[in-house]
């Protein structure tokens, strides 16, 4: 495995992290090295030594992801032992000529691009003028991390790069959301229960909602935040990977191709908007100062690399609509943002109300209504929300919860998100990962209402620490909805 750009943030936090867990289940072979590409002054040694600190630092951090289970020192040392690094410019071809004499004869490599999207098309092509694509004894793959693109016309420029030199089979384009066992489980739930399947669609379902939020700010990404925002950010990858994976249709099998297909038809239906709908159907916001998970966070706009007038959004709302016959009508709401009340990310599924008549004296606008949630982060796990009776002589109703937790009941590990993307790519299965049409089809829903914005809109502020811009509630109740509150 060749990483690019490992001495960055993403490869550290990661990446390392997802193949030490692999590493402890025995998932890599024996044979298994790693070689770091980056402009660093590190040998093997000092990289080592490098991955060694820090791992032990995220390991101590109980609220990573990572920090939720002892470091095995004898499984970290396996694999810190195969652990390499090669100092390189990413745009010099003598890089990858001496990139090819480090590899050698090996011969499956998955090359893995963690560095900045401007990278992309000339590691690609320069990988392939070294003749290290080519597929003579086993395999040569190419993961690519997100934004894949940062519009409709890039993302389509960049796959007619990268698929002049790769094939499709060869290209893994990354989205880590997908790595999540709930979000793979969101097939099962839907395919393998009758119960399920039945009622999932217009005639059931009143609306959905998807949440992505952080109480995190930009922190040291502020040069590529400010340039990207949260809309490019989050919703042509994260956001529609798992609206596609709840409103697909059932795929003939669970080959790859079969999976790829049904999720890039229903965002190939997602129903195009015009200028004013795009801003009607949006909300931007920016966080000011504030307190997030008890630290303090400074304005947006102070934070560092980042432009004093900015009109950046770190917090999107959309409402969009799916045009076929199994959503025909049904809104899909989603919101995204940094510097919120709480790191929660879930699919909402709302049933439409049961008739009030048995209940004319209770008050109706009291009766819950059920729903269905998938919680995709923190807790993975899945609730059923729905009406019970309160015991007593009156007849009063109260909303009661059915939760499933992943960790309670098949006793899980913790986990990046990454390790199955990594094992899955390592042996070839692209059914978690996107294909060029299913990019370009994200990029085209989103891309009215970049146009939209680019003439103008307002950029509403909100506290950090809060649920968000007041606009966002109102997207929801000029409708007769809300929002469900955020980390609950």
């Amino acid at each position: 495995m060749v990483v690019f750009g490992a001495a960055g943030d993403l490869a550290k936090r990661l990446l390392i992290p997802s193949l030490y867990n692999l590493t402890r289940d025995g998932l890599l072979d024996k044979g298994f090295r790693l070689l770091g590409v980056d402009h660093n002054d590190f040998d093997d040694q000092s990289f080592q030594t490098e991955q060694t600190r820090f791992i032990h630092a995220v390991a101590a951090d109980k609220t990573s992801e990572f920090g939720k289970a002892k470091l095995s020192e004898p499984t970290w040392k396996r694999l810190c032992g195969e652990l390499g690094f090669m100092k390189g410019d990413f745009e010099d071809p003598a890089t990858y000529q001496a990139l090819g004499q480090r590899i050698g004869q090996t011969a499956n490599v998955l090359f893995y691009l963690a560095t900045s999207p401007r990278f992309f098309g000339d590691i690609v092509e320069q990988l392939a003028k070294a003749g290290l694509t080519k597929q003579a004894r086993g395999w040569r793959r190419v993961v690519i991390e997100k934004p894949f693109g940062h519009d409709l016309a890039s993302a389509k420029a960049l796959n007619r790069r990268i698929l002049k030199v790769l094939g499709e089979d060869q290209i893994f384009r990354i989205d880590h959301f997908l790595g999540k066992e709930t979000v793979q489980n969101i097939m099962v739930t839907r395919f393998a229960n009758g119960l399920f399947e039945p009622i999932w669609n217009r005639d059931h379902i009143d609306h959905v909602q998807i949440t992505a939020s952080e109480t995190v700010g930009v922190e040291d990404r502020g040069a590529f935040y400010d340039a990207t925002g949260a809309l490019r950010d989050m919703t042509p990858n994260h956001m529609f990977q798992l609206l596609s994976m709840i409103a697909m249709e059932p795929p003939n099998s669970f080959d790859a191709e079969a999976v790829r297909t049904e999720k890039a038809r229903v965002i190939d239906a997602i129903k195009l908007q015009t200028p004013t709908q795009a801003l009607h159907n949006s909300v931007r916001g920016q966080y000011h100062a504030g307190a997030c998970a008890g630290r303090r966070l400074v304005d947006y706009r102070q934070e560092p690399r980042v432009a004093r007038d900015s009109r950046t959004e770190t917090y999107v709302a959309l409402k969009l609509e799916i045009d076929n016959w199994r959503w025909a009508g049904v809104p899909f709401y989603i919101r995204t943002g940094k510097a919120l009340s709480a790191r929660d990310t879930e699919i909402a599924i709302a049933f439409k109300p049961a008739p009030t008549v048995l209940f004319r004296d209770q008050p109706v606008s009291t009766l819950p209504p059920s729903g269905l949630v998938l919680q995709i982060q923190p807790n993975e796990g899945i609730s059923l929300h729905f009406g019970a009776k309160v015991p007593g002589e009156e007849m009063r109703i109260s909303g009661v919860d059915m939760d499933f937790c992943y960790a309670d009941w098949f006793k899980t590990g913790p986990a990046t998100g990454y390790e199955t993307l990594l094992y899955d790519a390592m042996t070839g299965d692209q059914t978690l990962f996107q294909r060029a049409d299913n990019i370009e089809f994200g990029w085209r829903a989103v891309q009215p209402f970049l146009n939209a914005w680019a003439k103008g809109g307002v950029v509403h502020g909100y506290k950090a620490g809060s649920e968000g811009p007041a606009a966002a509630a109102t997207l929801l109740e000029r409708d007769g909805r809300a929002w469900r509150p955020l980390g609950t």
